[in-house]
């Protein structure tokens, strides 16, 4: 078997936020675990992991932290062995990674934000990764606004060589934002501090360009989707196109 047919066989999936601004929405479950389309946000994740050929997950934990296990148990009824990493002080989405670099050791990995939906072909971010040669390959959404997000600035052979947080419009390097889906090499793990909270789009990635490593974006195409769920508004917009037979999964 080629290389880029042997599919990444592990995932961190990121689930420990509160999600605060969805206010009383997420004051008895964790933001990962509000449901859309009858199955939790998190649950809609683990199964497209699994049908890429993930085999091995683990998601951290936090507020409210025994809703996920209880209802993924230990991942078999979704073909996928789930651990968790429960963290009594929140570490920041690469703090959580670090945690638990001894699981990920030795491969490629997978590191998904659990608290949107998507529909990136995750099988094609791989295969891109592979063929970049980079530390890491971002997946990247356009989007016509970015000024409430991090944008992306890009060369030609799309090499990420710095982000511009909340640009104004008119400062912004393109039209193109992290969509919190990644694929990273071991590596990335020794530039991330032990025991303290740390952040991939505000310390790591950042440090990786200054250092002269490779980023490697991914260009989401017309077909693949990203649906935020930060407020009650986003939450039941994407209801409501689920309900509508316009579901984004």
């Amino acid at each position: 078997m080629r290389s880029a047919d042997v599919p990444i066989a592990r995932a961190v999936v990121l689930a420990a936020g509160a999600g605060s601004r969805l206010g009383p929405l997420t004051a008895d479950r964790p933001k990962p675990m509000l449901p859309v389309g009858g199955r939790p946000l998190l649950e809609h994740t683990v199964r497209q992991l699994a049908a890429c050929g993930v085999r091995d997950i683990i998601v951290n934990l936090h507020h409210c932290p025994e809703a996920i296990p209880t209802h993924f148990g230990d991942g078999r009824a979704y073909g996928v062995r789930i651990k968790y990493s429960y963290e009594p002080v929140l570490l920041g989405t690469a703090g959580a990674v670090k945690q638990v670099a001894a699981f990920l050791a030795g491969e490629p990995f997978f590191v998904l934000y659990g608290d949107n939906l998507t529909t990136c072909d995750l099988g094609r971010l791989a295969d891109t990764h592979r063929a970049g040669g980079a530390a890491a390959t971002i997946a990247l959404f356009w989007k016509d606004d970015v000024t409430p997000h991090s944008a992306v600035a890009l060369e030609a052979d799309d090499r990420i060589v710095g982000f511009v947080e909340k640009p104004a419009a008119e400062e912004a390097p393109s039209h193109w934002i992290a969509a919190g889906v990644n694929v990273m090499e071991p590596a990335v793990l020794d530039h991330i501090p032990d025991g303290r909270p740390s952040d991939f789009g505000f310390d790591v990635f950042p440090r990786l360009v200054a250092q002269g490593l490779r980023l490697q974006g991914y260009r989401m195409g017309p077909a693949e989707g990203l649906w935020w769920i930060d407020t009650p508004g986003h939450y039941e917009r994407v209801c409501e196109l689920w309900n509508r037979g316009e579901s984004p999964i």
